[in-house]
């Protein structure tokens, strides 16, 4: 246990930022492929066309070459500065969004065309239609696909490491680095893939929750 003890504020900051890129990387995520799944499916034929090129464009592209443009790319274009930590934040939550929008809307395609259309029948937007009547539907059938993306998400948090981002997949060679800290590579990869489990398992047991809780709800 000494590679814990004997390194708990190397392993408090590298869980700290793994977390801070999983949920700010999932909440941009979420709302850009929420965005994105809407345009998928607008009526509006720019609007589905730019969500498509989006989709392919990004989600064939390796992740590692996302981070890449973002922390490498991004200083060349002359804008404000901005930490590795935020480029990586942005990078993965870029990626992310287009598998969150390929889920939502085959969620989307489950709900019956009939409600679309009476909605719109009543007079409302579209807008309006899926905010009110479409996606609180498509969400619900779409919880396991939708959290299977969130645990890819979680785990695709350690190409953070190869870029100058503090974060679990990094502690190894941090700690490798510094002789006079206690642990081997092996030790700190194991406790890594154990921290990694136990996050899985709660994302699992949120999912189960979720899935019982809707399908009340119905």
């Amino acid at each position: 246990m000494d590679v814990i003890f004997g390194n708990l504020d190397l392993w408090g900051e590298a869980i700290g930022n793994t977390l801070l890129v999983f949920f700010i990387g999932g909440i941009i995520a979420l709302v850009l492929g929420i965005i994105v799944g809407a345009m998928r499916v607008s009526p509006v034929p720019i609007a589905r066309s730019v969500g498509t090129v989006y989709v392919n464009l990004v989600r064939n592209t390796p992740l590692t070459l996302v981070f890449f443009f973002f922390v490498f790319g991004y200083p060349q274009l002359g804008l404000p500065n901005l930490s590795n930590t935020v480029l990586g934040i942005l990078a993965i939550g870029v990626y992310t969004a287009t598998y969150v929008a390929e889920v939502l809307r085959a969620g989307i395609n489950t709900v019956p065309v009939g409600q679309a259309e009476a909605a719109r029948a009543i007079g409302l937007p579209f807008g309006q239609v899926m905010t009110s009547v479409i996606l609180p539907q498509a969400f619900r059938s779409v919880v396991p696909p939708m959290m299977s993306v969130f645990i890819a998400l979680l785990k695709n948090t350690t190409v953070a490491a190869g870029f100058s981002i503090a974060e679990l997949a990094a502690l190894r060679s941090t700690i490798n680095d510094a002789p006079d800290r206690p642990g081997n590579p092996m030790e700190v990869l194991l406790w890594v893939a154990v921290v990694f489990v136990a996050l899985v398992m709660v994302m699992s047991g949120l999912q189960r929750y979720l899935e019982n809780r809707w399908r009340i709800a119905r």
